[in-house]
């Protein structure tokens, strides 16, 4: 089974942030940092360093996944 750990989602969500910056007077979020930032909620408040990676939606695996694939190949 795979592992996303907090940091790697934090890190993913900053990335499509920077991509894509809060729009709007709500300041709504790209749909991948939005996916991706409630699973990292939910770690923070359950005290998680690490979410199996099927228990993500599909919005928020294509999201972190896209990231991984990304940055570790720079």
């Amino acid at each position: 089974m795979l592992f996303v750990s907090i940091r790697e989602l934090e890190a993913a969500i900053n990335y499509w942030r920077s991509r894509s910056p809060a729009v709007g007077e709500e300041l709504h979020l790209c749909p991948e940092a939005a996916a991706l930032a409630k699973p990292y909620a939910l770690m923070i408040v359950q005290g998680a360093q690490r979410v199996p990676m099927d228990v993500l939606d599909e919005m928020a695996k294509v999201a972190i996944q896209t990231f991984l694939k990304i940055t570790h190949t720079n």
